[in-house]
């Protein structure tokens, strides 16, 4: 039988104001801190989530960092109305921002993500985000990430919720800039976890926000 979940596919066109709202299933956050950042390494630390939607992202980085703050341009009634790109946050106020942007701002969001956090930052992308000469001459020959983390699942993200039975035919990976990192970019894979990482109420969350 098909599956006629409305994935994201390889190509996702947006109008310029949309919310570009395709929420990140958590067990795909979970896996950036057990397999990309490690978890003993946040215990202590805050991190800053600037594009909460329904909190999908931000209710796992809950269970390891010690204090999540939660924000988004739209409202979604989770987290506070706030637009990361034009609020004065303070530089260096957080010890790390990890966020899925709207792919479309995600460039401008780097570069702000990077003077807030004082440790470190993770964007989740399409991978194809590596490409491009405007991305290369902004942000990533100047500035490349540390660690480069490709899924080797597909992580299936759906317009407005997350689905459990959804698939997709694009490949998303982190991005992550640490700040005692190398300064030679480090190719890595994230193994397959999400059997492990997945939990039944994830698709639920929206219901407790």
């Amino acid at each position: 039988m098909q599956n006629t979940s409305h994935a994201v596919m390889a190509q996702r066109f947006e109008a310029a104001d949309s919310a570009d709202d395709f929420p990140t299933p958590p067990w795909a956050t979970r896996a950036l801190i057990e397999h990309v950042i490690g978890a003993g390494q946040v215990r202590e630390l805050t991190v800053l989530e600037p594009a909460c939607g329904r909190g999908y992202m931000a209710r796992p980085l809950g269970e390891y960092f010690a204090s999540v703050e939660a924000s988004d341009a739209f409202r979604y009634g989770f987290g506070t109305h706030r637009d990361f790109l034009s609020y004065p946050f303070e530089a260096k106020s957080h010890d790390w921002v990890i966020t899925n942007p709207p792919f479309r701002l995600a460039e401008e969001f780097v570069e702000r993500a990077l003077t807030v956090a004082r440790k470190g930052v993770a964007i989740l992308a399409r991978t194809v985000f590596l490409e491009s000469v405007g991305r290369y001459e902004g942000i990533f020959r100047d500035r490349p990430p540390t660690k480069f983390a490709q899924f080797t699942e597909r992580v299936p993200m759906v317009k407005g919720r997350v689905d459990a039975k959804a698939s997709t035919a694009t490949g998303y990976a982190w991005f992550v800039w640490e700040a005692s990192g190398s300064a030679v970019p480090r190719l890595m894979w994230v193994p397959p976890c999400r059997k492990i990482l997945e939990r039944a109420d994830d698709y639920a969350a929206s219901s407790r926000a």
